[in-house]
Protein backbone atom coordinates (compact mmCIF):
# COMPACT_ATOMS: atom_id res chain seq x y z
CA UNK A 1 0.00 0.00 0.00
CA UNK A 2 3.00 2.06 1.05
CA UNK A 3 4.36 1.55 -2.70
CA UNK A 4 0.84 2.60 -4.09
CA UNK A 5 0.70 5.95 -1.97
CA UNK A 6 4.09 7.43 -3.01
CA UNK A 7 2.58 7.79 -6.75
CA UNK A 8 0.29 10.06 -5.85
CA UNK A 9 0.71 13.76 -4.21
CA UNK A 10 -1.17 13.79 -0.82
CA UNK A 11 -4.10 16.00 -2.25
CA UNK A 12 -4.86 12.83 -4.49
CA UNK A 13 -4.56 10.56 -1.36
CA UNK A 14 -7.16 12.56 0.49
CA UNK A 15 -9.28 13.09 -2.27
CA UNK A 16 -9.40 8.76 -2.82
CA UNK A 17 -10.22 8.67 0.96
CA UNK A 18 -12.71 11.39 0.37
CA UNK A 19 -14.55 8.76 -1.87
CA UNK A 20 -14.18 6.04 -0.01
CA UNK A 21 -15.98 7.82 2.91
CA UNK A 22 -18.56 8.82 0.26
CA UNK A 23 -19.58 5.74 -0.66
CA UNK A 24 -19.21 4.59 2.86
CA UNK A 25 -21.81 6.86 3.78
CA UNK A 26 -24.12 6.06 0.67
CA UNK A 27 -24.50 2.24 1.60
CA UNK A 28 -25.88 3.38 4.79
CA UNK A 29 -29.00 5.71 3.06
CA UNK A 30 -31.82 3.46 3.65
CA UNK A 31 -34.56 5.95 0.75
CA UNK A 32 -33.53 5.88 -2.63
CA UNK A 33 -32.29 8.82 -4.64
CA UNK A 34 -33.90 11.00 -7.46
CA UNK A 35 -31.98 11.39 -10.03
CA UNK A 36 -31.29 11.60 -14.51
CA UNK A 37 -27.06 11.71 -13.62
CA UNK A 38 -25.36 8.76 -14.72
CA UNK A 39 -21.69 10.17 -13.85
CA UNK A 40 -22.18 10.60 -10.29
CA UNK A 41 -21.82 7.95 -7.13
CA UNK A 42 -24.97 9.96 -4.99
CA UNK A 43 -27.47 10.70 -7.63
CA UNK A 44 -30.08 13.35 -6.58
CA UNK A 45 -32.09 15.76 -8.40
CA UNK A 46 -35.33 16.02 -6.55
CA UNK A 47 -38.24 18.40 -7.84
CA UNK A 48 -41.63 19.54 -6.68
CA UNK A 49 -40.01 18.93 -2.95
CA UNK A 50 -42.23 21.28 -1.56
CA UNK A 51 -45.54 19.71 -2.68
CA UNK A 52 -47.14 17.21 -1.09
CA UNK A 53 -47.15 14.44 -4.27
CA UNK A 54 -48.21 10.69 -4.02
CA UNK A 55 -47.67 8.08 -6.73
CA UNK A 56 -49.55 5.26 -6.11
CA UNK A 57 -47.75 2.34 -7.89
CA UNK A 58 -48.85 -1.05 -8.21
CA UNK A 59 -46.57 -4.06 -9.50
CA UNK A 60 -47.02 -7.74 -11.13
CA UNK A 61 -50.70 -7.12 -12.58
CA UNK A 62 -52.83 -7.00 -14.62
CA UNK A 63 -55.38 -9.62 -12.67
CA UNK A 64 -58.42 -9.30 -11.52
CA UNK A 65 -57.55 -7.56 -8.47
CA UNK A 66 -56.60 -5.39 -10.79
CA UNK A 67 -59.73 -4.66 -11.90
CA UNK A 68 -60.97 -4.71 -8.09
CA UNK A 69 -58.51 -1.71 -7.70
CA UNK A 70 -59.29 0.10 -11.07
CA UNK A 71 -62.23 0.22 -9.44
CA UNK A 72 -61.22 2.23 -6.66
CA UNK A 73 -59.60 4.37 -8.12
CA UNK A 74 -62.05 5.46 -10.79
CA UNK A 75 -64.75 5.84 -7.58
CA UNK A 76 -61.99 8.58 -5.71
CA UNK A 77 -60.66 10.22 -9.37
CA UNK A 78 -57.67 9.98 -8.37
CA UNK A 79 -54.71 8.16 -11.37
CA UNK A 80 -51.85 5.55 -10.53
CA UNK A 81 -49.24 3.52 -12.02
CA UNK A 82 -49.08 -0.35 -13.10
CA UNK A 83 -46.05 -2.07 -13.58
CA UNK A 84 -47.02 -4.73 -15.49
CA UNK A 85 -45.99 -8.30 -16.04
CA UNK A 86 -45.87 -9.29 -19.70
CA UNK A 87 -46.65 -12.95 -19.66
CA UNK A 88 -49.92 -12.36 -17.18
CA UNK A 89 -51.47 -10.11 -20.11
CA UNK A 90 -53.09 -12.91 -22.32
CA UNK A 91 -56.25 -13.32 -20.92
CA UNK A 92 -56.71 -9.66 -19.30
CA UNK A 93 -56.18 -7.71 -22.90
CA UNK A 94 -59.32 -5.38 -21.68
CA UNK A 95 -57.80 -4.87 -18.34
CA UNK A 96 -54.57 -3.20 -19.80
CA UNK A 97 -56.72 -1.34 -22.41
CA UNK A 98 -59.05 0.04 -19.39
CA UNK A 99 -55.74 1.16 -17.37
CA UNK A 100 -54.68 2.98 -20.72
CA UNK A 101 -57.82 4.49 -21.20
CA UNK A 102 -59.02 5.82 -17.74
CA UNK A 103 -55.45 7.73 -18.02
CA UNK A 104 -53.48 5.76 -15.35
CA UNK A 105 -49.58 5.01 -16.54
CA UNK A 106 -48.31 2.08 -17.87
CA UNK A 107 -44.46 0.58 -16.65
CA UNK A 108 -42.79 -2.56 -17.59
CA UNK A 109 -41.77 -5.37 -14.57
CA UNK A 110 -40.46 -7.47 -17.06
CA UNK A 111 -41.98 -10.15 -19.35
CA UNK A 112 -41.32 -13.18 -17.18
CA UNK A 113 -40.65 -11.95 -13.75
CA UNK A 114 -38.26 -14.59 -13.04
CA UNK A 115 -35.41 -13.80 -11.10
CA UNK A 116 -32.66 -16.07 -12.39
CA UNK A 117 -33.59 -15.30 -16.03
CA UNK A 118 -33.55 -11.72 -15.89
CA UNK A 119 -30.80 -10.70 -13.74
CA UNK A 120 -28.91 -13.59 -15.51
CA UNK A 121 -27.30 -10.90 -17.52
CA UNK A 122 -28.03 -6.97 -18.71
CA UNK A 123 -29.04 -8.42 -22.17
CA UNK A 124 -31.67 -10.49 -20.62
CA UNK A 125 -33.03 -7.63 -18.58
CA UNK A 126 -33.71 -5.26 -21.23
CA UNK A 127 -35.11 -8.41 -23.64
CA UNK A 128 -37.58 -8.93 -21.04
CA UNK A 129 -38.47 -5.14 -20.19
CA UNK A 130 -38.77 -5.02 -24.58
CA UNK A 131 -40.62 -8.12 -24.95
CA UNK A 132 -43.46 -6.50 -22.07
CA UNK A 133 -43.27 -3.06 -23.84
CA UNK A 134 -44.21 -4.92 -27.20
CA UNK A 135 -46.84 -6.70 -25.05
CA UNK A 136 -48.62 -3.54 -23.85
CA UNK A 137 -47.82 -1.61 -27.46
CA UNK A 138 -49.97 -4.70 -29.32
CA UNK A 139 -52.80 -3.74 -26.90
CA UNK A 140 -52.31 0.15 -26.31
CA UNK A 141 -50.71 1.12 -28.74
CA UNK A 142 -48.11 3.02 -27.25
CA UNK A 143 -44.67 1.55 -25.71
CA UNK A 144 -44.06 2.60 -21.89
CA UNK A 145 -40.24 3.00 -20.94
CA UNK A 146 -40.88 3.27 -17.38
CA UNK A 147 -39.29 0.58 -15.83
CA UNK A 148 -39.34 -1.14 -12.50
CA UNK A 149 -36.59 -4.11 -11.12
CA UNK A 150 -38.37 -6.99 -9.81
CA UNK A 151 -37.43 -6.71 -6.17
CA UNK A 152 -35.87 -3.42 -6.57
CA UNK A 153 -33.18 -1.95 -8.43
CA UNK A 154 -30.64 -2.40 -5.50
CA UNK A 155 -27.83 -5.58 -6.30
CA UNK A 156 -28.79 -5.21 -9.73
CA UNK A 157 -28.20 -1.65 -10.76
CA UNK A 158 -24.55 -0.24 -11.04
CA UNK A 159 -23.50 2.69 -12.86
CA UNK A 160 -22.41 1.50 -16.43
CA UNK A 161 -25.71 -0.39 -16.69
CA UNK A 162 -27.45 2.68 -15.23
CA UNK A 163 -25.99 4.77 -18.25
CA UNK A 164 -27.09 1.70 -20.82
CA UNK A 165 -30.76 1.54 -19.64
CA UNK A 166 -30.46 5.65 -20.35
CA UNK A 167 -29.29 4.79 -23.57
CA UNK A 168 -32.09 2.35 -24.06
CA UNK A 169 -34.64 5.25 -23.24
CA UNK A 170 -35.52 3.78 -19.93
CA UNK A 171 -36.30 5.35 -16.61
CA UNK A 172 -36.44 3.45 -13.36
CA UNK A 173 -38.41 3.73 -10.67
CA UNK A 174 -37.77 2.53 -7.49
CA UNK A 175 -40.59 2.99 -4.54
CA UNK A 176 -39.66 4.97 -0.78
CA UNK A 177 -42.62 4.05 0.91
CA UNK A 178 -44.24 0.35 1.03
CA UNK A 179 -46.21 -2.21 2.30
CA UNK A 180 -45.66 -5.87 2.79
CA UNK A 181 -48.17 -7.67 0.57
CA UNK A 182 -45.89 -8.19 -1.80
CA UNK A 183 -43.92 -10.60 1.04
CA UNK A 184 -47.47 -11.59 2.75
CA UNK A 185 -50.32 -10.90 0.38
CA UNK A 186 -52.25 -12.31 3.33
CA UNK A 187 -51.50 -9.44 6.07
CA UNK A 188 -55.02 -7.44 7.39
CA UNK A 189 -55.90 -4.53 5.42
CA UNK A 190 -55.43 -2.45 8.70
CA UNK A 191 -51.75 -3.92 9.00
CA UNK A 192 -51.59 -2.38 5.23
CA UNK A 193 -52.90 1.01 6.08
CA UNK A 194 -51.02 1.35 8.67
CA UNK A 195 -47.98 0.58 6.51
CA UNK A 196 -48.89 2.96 3.77
CA UNK A 197 -49.35 6.07 6.12
CA UNK A 198 -46.23 5.36 8.24
CA UNK A 199 -43.13 8.16 8.69
CA UNK A 200 -44.45 9.74 5.52
CA UNK A 201 -44.00 13.41 7.09
CA UNK A 202 -40.19 13.22 5.72
CA UNK A 203 -40.36 11.37 2.37
CA UNK A 204 -41.96 14.14 -0.77
CA UNK A 205 -42.70 13.03 -3.33
CA UNK A 206 -44.19 9.66 -2.00
CA UNK A 207 -43.65 6.72 -4.40
CA UNK A 208 -45.77 4.22 -2.68
CA UNK A 209 -44.88 0.23 -3.85
CA UNK A 210 -48.48 -1.88 -3.48
CA UNK A 211 -49.24 -4.95 -5.70
CA UNK A 212 -52.55 -6.08 -7.66
CA UNK A 213 -51.84 -9.77 -8.20
CA UNK A 214 -54.69 -11.88 -7.90
CA UNK A 215 -53.61 -12.56 -4.38
CA UNK A 216 -53.96 -9.33 -3.37
CA UNK A 217 -57.37 -9.14 -1.85
CA UNK A 218 -56.60 -7.22 1.49
CA UNK A 219 -54.75 -4.38 -0.57
CA UNK A 220 -57.99 -3.51 -2.45
CA UNK A 221 -59.90 -3.27 0.95
CA UNK A 222 -57.29 -0.97 2.26
CA UNK A 223 -57.03 1.35 -0.64
CA UNK A 224 -59.98 3.30 0.21
CA UNK A 225 -58.88 4.10 3.27
CA UNK A 226 -55.24 4.99 2.20
CA UNK A 227 -56.64 7.22 -0.47
CA UNK A 228 -58.43 9.33 1.95
CA UNK A 229 -56.13 9.30 4.31
CA UNK A 230 -53.14 11.51 1.98
CA UNK A 231 -56.65 13.49 0.68
CA UNK A 232 -56.83 14.74 4.24
CA UNK A 233 -53.54 15.07 4.34
CA UNK A 234 -53.84 17.40 1.25
CA UNK A 235 -51.36 15.39 -1.40
CA UNK A 236 -52.18 15.26 -5.18
CA UNK A 237 -51.94 12.11 -6.82
CA UNK A 238 -50.39 11.77 -9.76
CA UNK A 239 -49.36 8.72 -12.53
CA UNK A 240 -45.82 8.42 -13.32
CA UNK A 241 -44.64 9.56 -16.53
CA UNK A 242 -41.68 10.01 -18.65
CA UNK A 243 -41.38 13.83 -17.21
CA UNK A 244 -41.58 11.99 -13.47
CA UNK A 245 -38.09 12.50 -11.69
CA UNK A 246 -36.28 9.00 -11.82
CA UNK A 247 -36.46 7.44 -8.03
CA UNK A 248 -34.22 4.31 -8.07
CA UNK A 249 -31.58 2.72 -5.26
CA UNK A 250 -27.55 4.10 -5.64
CA UNK A 251 -25.89 2.40 -7.63
CA UNK A 252 -23.41 -0.25 -6.31
CA UNK A 253 -19.86 0.47 -5.03
CA UNK A 254 -18.36 -0.68 -8.51
CA UNK A 255 -17.93 2.71 -9.92
CA UNK A 256 -16.22 3.72 -6.57
CA UNK A 257 -13.94 0.40 -7.38
CA UNK A 258 -13.21 1.09 -10.91
CA UNK A 259 -12.07 4.75 -9.92
CA UNK A 260 -9.62 3.28 -7.62
CA UNK A 261 -8.39 0.65 -10.14
CA UNK A 262 -7.98 3.58 -12.77
CA UNK A 263 -5.58 6.14 -10.18
CA UNK A 264 -3.87 2.92 -8.73
CA UNK A 265 -2.80 1.47 -12.25
CA UNK A 266 -0.97 4.89 -13.18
Amino acid sequence: MKCILKKFSYPLVFLVIALILTQTMCEKIVTPSFGKMCTNISLTNQQNIEKKIIYLTFDDGPSVTTNKILDTLKEKDVKATFFLIGNQIVGFEDTVKRIHKEGHSIGLHTYTHKFKRIYNNNDNFIKEMKHCSDEINNITGVNPNIIRFPGGSRKHLNNEFLCRLHDENFKIYDWNLQVSDGINPNLSSNKLFKEATADNDSISPIILLMHCDYMHKNTCKALPEIIDYYKQQGYIFKPITEDTPELYFPPSKRTLKSIWDIMTSK
